[in-house]
């Protein structure tokens, strides 16, 4: 099921700014009658041109706009509803399908909302780095787990720990040769902006994974990586969201792994060697 276009503006509107904000602004308060506009149609509506609209309309996930135009058929889901997209006569086949396209769908816009001079600049960061630090309270910190499970088969000394004082003390020690990746879908957790805070005072360079680009901890980064999910439910907020932070983290790790190639490869084979002989 293609995700609605209504609800992918909704996600993403906050990562929006300017001629894009406009459109979908328009397209969220006049939800009824923008479905049959073709794209002159919408562009007039809105005062900008056709080519604006094509490109809004590939910055949020579609192909064209034709495709765009029919996602707006789905009806939009109340913000309550925990879980809005799946209906009551869906049958198991029909439930699983809307699971993993919903993840799919995430995937897909966090992939285009990640320009690549970010990839770069992040990855030449992390490789000059004396220490790499992984942050992240509650769900959060299965992210950063996972980063620096991964991590550890690189020759970046990494550190990472669940527990939100042992994150700050580690927050203390880091200095301005580090970097640090924090992990909020909100960006407002007080206990990550705490520590993200503590990080800026060392002047430590902190790279944000946020579903929220306006957000505070947006706002403390040196940069952003925004990861996007369709936030109509309780449910997909919790799965979507996750796999799009696992799959910022798991493209961190094989553009790092890639560019340190052989030095890479030995830790990993020496891993691998080791983790072999605990099983049968």
């Amino acid at each position: 099921m293609q995700q609605s276009g209504f609800a992918r503006i909704k996600s993403l509107r906050d990562q929006l700014s300017g001629s894009d904000k406009k459109i979908a602004d328009y397209i969220l308060d006049h939800a009824n009658s923008v479905q049959g506009l073709t794209i002159k149609g919408l562009a007039d509506a809105v005062d900008v041109s056709t080519a604006t609209i094509s490109r809004f309309v590939k910055r949020i996930g579609f192909s064209s706009f034709r495709e765009f135009s029919l996602s707006l058929t789905a009806v939009m889901q109340p913000d309550n509803a925990f879980f809005g997209e799946i209906e009551n006569n869906d049958d198991t086949n029909a439930i699983v399908n809307k699971v993993f396209k919903g993840g799919e769908n995430a995937l897909s816009t966090t992939f285009n909302l990640i320009p690549t001079e970010s990839w770069d600049t992040v990855c030449a960061w992390i490789i000059n780095a004396r220490k790499l630090g992984f942050f992240g309270i509650g769900g959060s910190s299965i992210v950063a787990l996972d980063g620096y499970h991964k991590f550890l088969r690189t020759p970046i000394d990494a550190e990472q720990h669940p527990d939100y004082d042992v994150q700050l003390m580690q927050a203390v020690r880091m200095r301005d040769t580090d970097v640090a990746i924090v992990v909020s879908h909100s960006g407002r957790n007080l206990d990550t902006l705490k520590i993200t805070r503590q990080l800026k005072a060392n002047n430590v360079k902190v790279i944000a994974i946020t579903a929220y680009v306006n957000s505070t901890l947006a706002k403390l980064a040196d940069l952003v990586l925004p990861s996007s999910a369709e936030e109509i439910n309780i449910r997909s907020e919790s799965m979507s969201s996750l796999l799009a932070q696992l799959a910022i983290i798991d493209s961190l790790f094989t553009l790092v792994g890639v560019h340190l190639g052989p030095d890479t490869l030995e830790i990993v084979d020496s891993i691998r060697q080791a983790i072999d002989h605990t099983r049968e």
